[in-house]
């Protein structure tokens, strides 16, 4: 069962409940035929080239460049992820780095880099990657150490480490951060486009994690490059990265959700068939119990993904808030989900090959990676007190 019935609802348009029904009956059949698990790396790249080739990357570029629309539809991409996860991690996943790869260069990148890197990218015949995090530097970006620096003729050097970054050794460029040293903190990073095969550009290793997907540390050791593939301006590192994990935040509740649902479908089917004294599991109230909770769960997250994608459609500037709260709110929500999922199959729940085991390990990495749980809290409550002293400042004002 694959419950439509939120596509009712006011966030989305008719060309969002087309793009969701065609993509779902397309992912049905293909995903089926390109996936092997025991090769993460071939899969990945035999998704991007059938994603590509079928016109579903479409969605991550602008029109300007072969996309959809003019720029970033984020209902669209939340769509696409919540269909594909639903089928499979590793498609999400494929879709998924595309997006985030290049989004730094559909919102900051000049003519020239756009022309050269988004149409590839959109049919499936380049592989993106997003390099932000490192060994002492993850979810605080200002700690961050790899350095660029001028290096005569209008190039820059890069040297560092950059680790945990998806699509590391099979991606053809890697968008990756840099402390420029404009400023101290946050204030002095850049943002640079790094093609694969630079020379000092080196996979130092590939890690391998309990969902697997290409996953690696990379070392750049006088990695030389011109200054024109800097993305945006000196020292807006912060800005470009901050920006593209605005749009892309909420998608990772999105692709969440869709393995929530699967989740709670798989459990409704089990429970259904299954007999337990004499009866179906789930003629038990306390089974009948576990689905309440899980539907509840499963719609409040559509709720707030969907509210934050249709707020930034809408023209937001940003949504930092919102995109936090779809985000914390939906991964938190799907691990429960999987649980009782889980819990409800019992033994089999467990055994390798099962759906809800794959989705158990799936769901994890998705509470940390884009900005941990917890770091999304400080992140709302930050929000919150910018409004409140905004709100205070502005009686002030008025009373005076």
């Amino acid at each position: 069962m694959i419950d439509s019935s939120f596509l009712a609802w006011p966030f989305f348009e008719e060309r969002h409940r087309h793009f969701a029904h065609t993509l779902a009956d397309w992912a049905s059949v293909a995903i089926r035929n390109t996936v092997d698990h025991h090769d993460v790396d071939a899969s990945c790249r035999a998704l991007v080239r059938k994603l590509g080739q079928d016109g579903w990357l479409k969605a991550v570029v602008p029109q300007a460049h072969g996309g959809l629309y003019p720029t970033f539809d984020v209902r669209t991409l939340c769509l696409a992820r919540e269909t594909l996860s639903y089928r499979d991690g590793l498609a999400d996943f494929a879709f998924a780095m595309q997006g985030l790869g290049t989004g730094p260069v559909t919102l900051f990148g000049s003519d020239e880099m756009k022309r050269r890197y988004l149409p590839p990218v959109s049919r499936g015949e380049a592989i993106a990657a997003f390099a932000l995090s490192e060994p002492e530097a993850g979810s605080d970006v200002a700690a961050m150490s790899t350095t660029v620096t001028p290096d005569g003729s209008g190039h820059v050097r890069i040297d560092g480490i950059k680790t945990w970054i998806s699509n590391g050794g099979i991606a053809d460029h890697y968008v990756v951060f840099a402390r420029s040293g404009e400023a101290p903190g946050a204030r002095g990073l850049s943002a640079y486009m790094v093609d694969a095969d630079t020379p000092g550009l080196i996979v130092e290793e590939r890690i391998e994690v309990i969902a697997p997907h290409p996953l690696a540390t990379l070392r750049f050791d006088a990695c030389r490059i011109p200054l024109e593939q800097r993305i945006g301006g000196p020292g807006e590192g912060f800005k470009v990265a901050m920006a593209t994990l605005d749009v892309f935040r909420s998608t990772v509740g999105a692709a969440a959700l869709g393995f929530a649902r699967r989740a709670m479908d798989e459990a409704l089917s089990h429970a259904s068939t299954r007999k337990l004294f004499g009866a179906p599991l789930a003629d038990l109230q306390m089974t009948q119990a576990a689905l309440a909770d899980m539907a509840t769960l499963v719609d409040t997250a559509a709720l707030a993904v969907y509210r934050a994608a249709w707020t930034k459609d809408q023209g937001a500037a940003r949504v930092t808030r919102e995109a936090a709260m779809a985000k914390m709110h939906a991964t938190e929500a799907a691990q429960i989900v999987i649980d009782k999922a889980v819990q409800i199959f019992g033994g089999a729940g467990v055994k390798k090959g099962v759906k809800v085991e794959e989705l158990y390990r799936d769901i994890r990495a998705l509470r940390i990676y884009e900005g941990a749980t917890e770091v999304q809290k400080i992140v709302i409550a930050r929000e919150l007190l910018k409004m409140q002293e905004a709100q205070s400042s502005e009686g002030r004002r008025v009373s005076a």
